[in-house]
């Protein structure tokens, strides 16, 4: 590529260069002047513009002549874009299927200095160039450029033949095998052979071809071939007929045969809607050359190429033999088998009821206590699989026994059930009130209702049941209390381990389980022993201390959570601006409340500068996209290649590696940061790491670097994201420790 540049405009391109770089895509000249010599020699002007639309280009060339070329790519208000969000025009240079030869990169933006209109002088080659958006999130947005050469469009396809070769006999025909070549070529329409495809026998699917094809049955063949320019001409469609025969041999044995069926069935044997014959033959002399099928006793032979599916109700006899190559027939065998219709599907979910029972006062509320029972029954006829319960918007958790609630307050008990047909019931609720009376509220050290026992951040899978003393076990551990050796925490652990395993709260196994976190937590060991500050804790003064910037909205809630997205849309942050953190670990739990189908999407900002210090930012919650770290919240199991864990821009983490957990269920999240080391903890499990140094992470140096050697800063804020009213997210118990 050929770009002529002012010197205003080179500063442009290295302002735009740090977003490109944060977003993981290395900048090209871009911004071109067309005033200079390249434009006035262009034959060709190409224009691509984009609007709103982060799924496609608005409009895009798809055909272009080989020579000097000026790209034009514009996204501004005049071509649609009136949320201010950039795109770029990007030409793909590592696919060998395509062009390589213009490294072509333009970011584009309504309120960049050149109005979102660029424009870059190229030379671009015969053949296919593939372009796309490399900003993350813009899912589709790409499309092939065919070039063809200078002296007009290629119309002419592509010439293709084939060559047998192989061992003859006297007759012509191959012995053994037989392997065909195919080529083409495309001296006369210029754009180039693009891909040769071949299928085989009269009917067979077209394949790609890569190498030449070896045939080894026996029997006469027919391979079909043709070819495709870059231009998409196809030649015309061609063949190659041949004959394969056995090698001379005293191979007088006929294969072996076996046949297994396969599928759902019914106590009784008989298969349930469809049953699969599954067919094998060896042979030890010559080699297996066919496998045979008929359906019945009176079928006609058919090719068996895959498994028999039979789906008719009755009673089937498949039959089946094979030949070798040297034409031994192996004897008829069959398998007998009975095909029943599926009894009629279960869709009716479960109908839930639940009752609440207790000593009332004159308001009505419960007194000391509230004993929750929950009914269901299954009319659909699978029967019911499984009840289950939430407490005040927490996980849903099996219900086993009658749930007693004793701690003061209002309280709201979820429950539903599922069948064993998979219908699950929609979720109904019961409200009451909780008094105290004669009993006191349990005197518990720490309040902590995670459905598991989760000692610092390693997650030991027992149920965080409520002990004897209406404790929680959790909130016996005290994993949150400053411990000055690890030695001491583990055993005050282990004093209370005893004191349930004589209780009967826990056995032995779920004992060592947990005994085997508390070790692995390396609470109290040196660098662990400073304790975490609350930055919120649910109340309206903590939420008052953070501040919101750009579009969307927090709101608090009554149960100590907040959440994102509650009123006003757009993409925005909430960030706080009381203290700024160096190495730190950051822990806090975050929950699915994206309404319908939807999941939620929301990230944690860490490390960025004060958000007012950047004039140049019209929208100062770019500030932390920019120069700090998003830590991704995105259980989507489409959509944004970044998932939960991942760095945003930086450092994927696929869905599998992120894992997922049911909406509406919290999550607990640690982001350790040392130097410039980033650990993420999803539920006490390690899903990333990341280093952000050299490298495809380097970032160069800024003036405004505060002596990271071009990495990123050693300190900033904290934020987190709102990202609209349909990817909903809330957060609670935010708490920081500086290492």
């Amino acid at each position: 590529m050929r770009a002529v540049t002012t010197g205003q405009r080179r500063a442009l391109a290295a302002l735009l260069a740090g977003l490109l770089l944060l977003l993981g895509v290395q900048a090209a000249p871009a911004a071109a002047d067309r005033s200079g010599p390249a434009a006035a020699s262009a034959a060709q002007v190409l224009t691509w513009t984009a609007g709103d639309d982060i799924t496609k280009y608005v409009s895009a060339p798809t055909t272009a002549v080989a020579g000097p070329a000026t790209i034009v790519f514009e996204n501004s208000a005049a071509t649609g874009n009136t949320t201010g969000m950039p795109h770029t025009l990007t030409f793909a240079t590592s696919d060998p299927e395509f062009n390589s030869d213009v490294p072509l990169n333009i970011l584009a933006s309504p309120n960049d200095d050149m109005g979102g209109r660029h424009t870059a002088e190229v030379t671009l080659t015969p053949g296919r160039y593939f372009y796309h958006c490399t900003i993350p999130g813009h899912g589709s947005m790409q499309g092939i450029l065919v070039v063809t050469e200078g002296g007009g469009e290629d119309t002419t396809a592509p010439e293709a033949t084939a060559e047998v070769g192989g061992t003859r006999n006297g007759q012509g025909e191959y012995v053994g095998s037989a392997t065909v070549t195919v080529r083409a070529t495309d001296d006369d329409g210029g754009s180039g052979v693009d891909r040769i495809q071949y299928a085989v026998g009269a009917a067979g699917d077209w394949l790609p071809y890569t190498a030449p094809i070896v045939v080894d049955q026996v029997g006469t063949h027919t391979i079909r071939y043709r070819a495709y320019d870059k231009a998409g001409n196809v030649s015309a469609e061609k063949s190659a007929e041949f004959t394969v025969v056995a090698p001379q041999s005293d191979d007088t044995t006929p294969p072996e045969t076996s046949a297994t069926v396969s599928g759902d069935r019914n106590p009784d044997g008989t298969y349930i809607d469809m049953a699969t014959v599954t067919v094998s033959a060896s042979d030890t002399g010559t080699g297996v050359n066919t496998i045979e099928y008929a359906v019945g006793a009176n079928g006609s032979w058919q090719p068996y190429t895959a498994p028999v599916m039979v789906h008719q109700t009755g009673t089937h006899v498949v039959r089946y033999r094979a030949t070798d190559k040297a034409g031994n027939v192996a004897a008829e065998k069959s398998v007998e088998f009975t095909v029943v219709a599926a009894p009629p599907q279960d869709t009716t979910p479960p109908v839930t009821g639940a009752t609440v029972d207790g000593t009332r006062n004159s308001d009505g509320a419960y007194v000391n206590r509230a004993t929750v029972t929950v009914t269901a029954t299954d009319a659909g006829g699978s029967g019911v699989d499984r009840i289950e319960y939430s407490l005040d918007g927490g996980p849903y958790i099996a219900y086993t026994t009658p749930l007693i609630v004793d701690r003061a307050g209002a309280h709201t008990v979820a429950y539903r059930a599922t069948d064993k047909a998979g219908n699950t019931a929609p979720a109904r609720t019961v409200s009451f009130t909780v008094v105290a009376g004669q009993v006191p509220p349990p005197d518990c050290p720490e309040y902590d209702e995670r459905r598991t026992v989760i000692v610092g951040t390693v997650d030991s899978g027992v149920p965080n049941r409520v002990t004897d003393n209406r404790c929680r076990i959790n909130e016996l551990i005290e994993d949150e209390k400053e411990w000055t050796s690890h030695a001491l925490f583990f055993k005050h652990v282990k004093s209370v381990l005893d004191r349930l395993l004589r209780e009967g709260i826990i056995d032995q196994r779920e004992g060592n389980a947990i005994q085997r976190a508390a070790r692995q937590s390396g609470i109290g060991k040196p660098g662990q022993t400073e304790g975490y500050r609350t930055i919120f804790d649910g109340s309206a003064e903590s939420f008052a201390a953070w501040q919101h910037v750009g579009g969307g909205s927090f709101g608090l809630n009554a149960d100590g959570s907040m959440t994102s997205g509650t009123t006003e849309p757009g993409l925005g942050m909430l960030w706080f601006p009381q203290r700024k953190y160096g190495d730190f670990s950051l822990r806090l739990q975050w929950r699915d409340d994206a309404p319908g189908t939807g999941n939620a999407n929301s990230g944690v900002f860490v490390r960025f500068p004060w958000v007012h210090d950047h004039p140049e930012e019209p929208r100062p919650e770019w500030v932390a996209i920019k120069y700090g770290h998003e830590v991704q919240v995105l259980d989507r199991p489409d959509g944004d290649m970044y998932k939960t864990g991942s760095v945003y821009g930086f450092d994927r983490v696929g869905l599998a590696g992120a894992g997922v957990t049911q909406k509406g269920t919290w999550n607990d999240y640690e982001i350790r940061v040392v130097d410039q080391h980033y650990s993420v903890y999803r539920n006490g499990v390690l899903i990333n790491e990341f280093d952000n140094i050299g490298g495809q992470d380097f970032v160069p140096p800024r003036s405004d670097d505060p002596g990271t050697d071009g990495r990123r800063f050693a300190s900033g804020y904290i934020g987190l994201q709102v990202h609209g009213t349909t990817d909903v997210v809330s957060y609670r118990d935010i708490r920081v420790k500086e290492l």
